[in-house]
């Protein structure tokens, strides 16, 4: 008797065949090496079987290829994601993640399953080749009011990037890690291993900020020259942390520790902020 075929971990369904060539340059890079993660893809074509005739709708074909997945991402409208659920999710501990992308990248939104399943750092693994903005509506990471701008050196280790991040939150009464919600960093630093050890440790996102946009928010209290010549922006850890976080306030400049840059923002007021500025 033959083995089952191990199936693909993540599959990949864009709704419209003009959503093609995003879901093949997801299956690329997810499919490859992201984040010390590796991770099989499938990708569908739905459309396909539309034009042969086909008396299976897409809601249908989808049906049946729920459960084949731990992961799905599917490239679309968020109520057209919706509408294909209905009825499919059955427990939070076995169904199956959901992150919806719309066909311009804009943004990644962890639909279904975001802890469990594993949607909420789906969704910035997208965001991280893409772009996007990851969108987590998850209560534990809601009431988070607190995001790290990190920058480093290359191969800095865990334990310089821990010793760096202890000493920023130990400047801020009563900030504690507990109460970090994600890590900015620049583009150039998303595979930097100890950066990424340190988020696994932590079970923080890592969210990673074109250089371009850094450039554009020159949102630096100290620039640094070397950055400059060699990265092309004034600083990284303060327009990370804030780019990331857009109502937040920079609750701590940019600290530095044996190669480390570390600023902290705080956008604990959320919408209360907002509404008493307007």
């Amino acid at each position: 008797m033959n083995p089952p075929v191990a199936l693909p971990e993540l599959g990949l369904w864009p709704v419209r065949v003009e959503a093609a060539p995003l879901a093949m340059y997801l299956q690329d890079r997810l499919g490859g090496q992201l984040g010390q993660l590796r991770q099989s893809c499938q990708l569908y074509q739905p459309w396909l079987n539309s034009e042969a005739g086909t008396s299976q709708s897409q809601r249908q074909q989808f049906a049946l290829a729920y459960r084949r997945h731990r992961q799905w991402i599917m490239i679309g409208a968020t109520g057209i994601a919706v509408r294909f659920l209905d009825g499919l999710p059955q427990d939070k501990h076995s169904d199956p993640a959901v992150v919806v992308v719309d066909e311009a990248a804009r943004f990644a939104i962890s639909l279904l399953a975001g802890h469990e399943g594993g949607a909420n750092g789906l969704a910035y693994r997208v965001a991280q080749v893409t772009g996007a903005q990851p969108v987590v509506t998850t209560a534990t990471e809601a009431v988070k009011p607190l995001v790290l701008g990190i920058g480093c050196r290359k191969l800095a280790s865990v334990e310089q990037i821990g010793a760096a991040v202890a000493q920023a939150l130990q400047q801020c009464p009563c900030a504690t890690l507990a109460q970090v919600r994600e890590v900015a960093t620049i583009d150039l630093k998303a595979e930097e291993p100890g950066l990424l050890a340190f988020c696994a440790t932590h079970g923080l996102p890592l969210r990673v900020i074109d250089r371009e946009q850094i450039a554009q928010r020159a949102w630096v209290g100290k620039p640094s020259e070397w950055v400059r010549q060699n990265i092309g922006v004034d600083g990284v850890c303060e327009p990370a942390a804030l780019i990331a976080s857009p109502r937040g306030r920079l609750l701590l400049g940019k600290t530095a520790l044996d190669g480390v840059t570390v600023a902290i923002v705080d956008d604990g007021e959320g919408w209360r902020a907002f509404v008493e500025n307007t």
